[in-house]
């Protein structure tokens, strides 16, 4: 564990000592609020919850968690310092889950950027504050999994631009299998077993259940599973390049 502390505190002073926390945050804490009230019209609907900012979220998310994974592995990789760390006496596993703790605790920051909003309809009127408690939980899952994802696909080259677009596109993928036009469309071309499976991949249905306060373990399994398959992936893919250099 003390290798998985050191590579979470390394990766975590990594973010801050570049623009990209800052400005990772910055662009969050301006486009929440904003899709919340100016899209969303969170003081048109008259009621006390936050259900506008829950509706953009995950939209969001699927953009801003690939933008903090991508340098994960790509930038170990471009530098050439991925075969010093993997020659360190520190355990893969341990790397791969020191990097993603590190920019699930950025993803987090972020999410706590948004409770003045909590604040404010708490202010206005009595919310269902356990529910909205229950959907915050549900958003830090849904920026896992897509941290994850965005973090494998990091592995698989050496441009961080390259790991955005494939993270984003994996992401986009995941999150449209939810939607009802994709699933009717699919149904057209595909057996309705099949249709059924795809809609449980989704990882907005999963999402949709917690936002609206109901806590699932089957929803709570599916995101932690997303978390470990998309680091056993990353593991996979730099454990097959180990010796192998760039």
């Amino acid at each position: 564990m003390t290798g998985l502390n050191a590579i979470y505190r390394r990766e975590l002073a990594a973010y801050f000592q570049t623009p990209l926390a800052w400005v990772f945050l910055t662009v969050f804490a301006i486009a929440a609020p904003s899709l919340t009230w100016q899209t969303g019209r969170l003081f048109e609907t008259g009621r006390a919850d936050l259900a506008p900012l829950f509706d953009y979220l995950p939209w969001l998310l699927l953009v801003l968690m690939p933008a903090l994974a991508m340098r994960a592995w790509a930038e170990e990789r471009d530098r050439g310092t991925l075969e010093t760390l993997l020659a360190s006496p520190v355990a893969l596993w341990e790397v791969a889950a020191g990097k993603f703790l590190a920019a699930w605790t950025v993803a987090g920051l972020a999410l706590a950027l948004t409770f003045p909003l909590w604040i404010a309809i708490n202010w206005l009127g009595s919310p269902d504050n356990a529910a909205t408690a229950t959907a915050y939980f549900g958003a830090l899952l849904l920026a896992g999994g897509y941290l994850a994802i965005g973090q494998a696909l990091s592995a698989t080259t050496t441009n961080q631009v390259i790991a955005f677009v494939l993270g984003a596109a994996a992401c986009l993928l995941i999150t449209l299998a939810g939607l009802p036009l994709v699933l009717d469309a699919m149904s057209a071309w595909l057996p309705g077993a099949a249709a059924e499976a795809l809609a449980e991949l989704s990882a907005l249905s999963r999402f949709e259940s917690l936002r609206r306060g109901v806590i699932s373990l089957p929803d709570i399994a599916y995101f932690l599973s997303l978390i470990v398959l998309g680091l056993a992936c990353a593991m996979t893919l730099i454990d097959a390049r180990r010796g192998g250099g760039r």
